[in-house]
């Protein structure tokens, strides 16, 4: 299984979230996100004067890249967005194993992958 859960709050830029194209940025997001793959739900919510991207998703394998398609379409197009993406994929040779979720990292127009210091490993800390 490829797991994941993520929340992204949107934003044009760190010092301001809205310089102008949001709503135009916001708009190409649901579009991207409406064609998204069997198994994935994802969502751009408007909260309090907030746009927030939600994805959540349980495919039985990592079938295509949308996800990191998608994370990296926000990067790029709203780089003041800022969050994270917990995953764990049971059949994944890439560090930090099965038996262990990965973070992705956006901040600042950035994405990186970090170690999860909180459910992993996946054996014994959430699962016997």
């Amino acid at each position: 299984m490829h797991q994941f859960h993520g929340w992204f709050q949107l934003a044009e830029a760190t010092e301001e979230t809205d310089l102008g194209g949001l709503r135009d940025a916001v708009d190409r997001l649901r579009a991207r996100i409406a064609d998204a793959p069997a198994g994935v739900r994802a969502a751009v919510e408007f909260v309090n004067v907030a746009h927030f991207l939600t994805l959540t998703g349980n495919p039985n394998r990592r079938r295509d890249t949308w996800v990191e398609d998608t994370l990296e379409f926000v990067r790029t197009t709203l780089p003041g967005s800022w969050g994270l993406l917990y995953e764990r994929d049971d059949e994944t040779t890439l560090p930090p194993g099965p038996n262990a979720f990965r973070v992705t990292v956006l901040a600042r127009g950035e994405l990186s992958v970090r170690a999860d210091p909180f459910l992993s490993p996946c054996v014994p800390v959430i699962e016997d």
